[in-house]
């Protein structure tokens, strides 16, 4: 694949890695316009790492990244991206160390004969209603929140909104939509959530 230059960054894309779409933009934008020098940012799903790179092209900030897929592992690390391997904060100690925590999730509803073969229905796959990864992220994401901290939650009409606040609200946060436009099918939003500590 052609690699993509965006608001300074220049990212190289390989094969089973999911390439960045409008969905990818949109979270860009928003993080650099949250994100301050200085902070430590954490991308979950980091794929080819495009998301951090345009943050670290335009803040004075190295974000990290991880990821379950080795292939989007290494693409990351290729486009300047300190990472590790993971599923979500399973490779992370308990520790509330991160000003910021990107999430781009799986957030197609999804049956078993819709899924894909290989690494990528890790970037597809958000289960039949396409909620499952989401719903454990915030299960799991406030021990590794500074207080005060903050989630930039990439979502789509077709995941839910109503039932994505549900979830958040559920494990004790709050949030509003902070960047919305429209694809041709669906409406992308960011929300943005913090910890009601």
């Amino acid at each position: 694949m052609a690699p993509i230059s965006y608001r300074n960054a220049f990212v190289s894309i390989e094969k089973e890695v999911y390439e960045p779409a409008e969905d990818s933009f949109l979270l860009a934008d928003v993080a650099i316009d949250r994100i301050s020098d200085g902070m430590n940012v954490l991308e979950i799903g980091v794929g080819s790492g495009f998301v951090s790179a345009v943050v670290a092209a335009n803040k004075n900030v190295e974000p990290i990244g991880c990821d379950i897929n080795s292939d989007a592992l290494e693409c990351a690390y290729k486009n300047g991206i300190q990472v590790f391997r993971s599923n979500l904060f399973e490779g992370l100690r308990k520790k509330a160390y991160f000003d910021v925590i990107l999430f781009n999730p799986p957030y197609l509803p999804t049956s078993e004969d819709e899924k894909l073969e290989g690494w990528l229905n890790y970037a597809f796959d958000g289960g039949v209603e396409g909620r499952d990864t989401i719903a454990t992220f915030f299960a799991e994401v406030s021990a590794y929140l500074k207080p005060g901290g903050s989630i930039l939650l990439f979502i789509s009409s077709l995941t839910g909104k109503g039932e994505v606040f549900d979830i958040m609200e559920r494990e004790g946060f709050s949030g509003y939509v902070v960047a919305e436009t429209r694809a041709f099918f669906e409406k992308l939003m960011v929300i943005e959530c913090t910890h009601n500590r």
